[in-house]
């Protein structure tokens, strides 16, 4: 991976702290644009138990160079002991679209 691909980033965080999550990644500059979407369920194993939560959903859209930045940076706001950060890499995008993201997180 080249540090400037382009990447979409997935969080999921309890739903009152998903936008001071999103708001601070953007304050940091270790992404260009943070979509929140909520009302997702969730179902998952924890500690040898399943468990269900009402979560938001983050889609976050960075560069691979900023990848490290970003993760440490959810580590901070996040309220879980592990949150969930999965980054995947773009198969294409719009030139102008990654030219933003790239200006944005620079």
């Amino acid at each position: 991976m080249e540090p400037d691909e382009i990447i979409v980033v997935l969080v999921t965080a309890p739903p009152e702290e998903a936008k001071t999550i999103a708001r601070g990644l953007l304050e940091r500059r270790v992404c260009a644009c943070v979509n929140v979407i909520a009302n997702i369920r969730s179902v998952y194993r924890w500690e040898g138990e399943v468990q269900e939560d009402s979560e938001a959903l983050l889609v976050i859209k960075s560069t691979r160079g900023r990848f490290e930045d970003l993760k440490t940076a959810v580590e901070l706001l996040h309220p879980y002991d592990v949150p969930e950060v999965l980054a995947l890499p773009t198969a294409a995008a719009n030139a102008a679209y990654a030219a933003w993201v790239r200006e944005e997180t620079s």
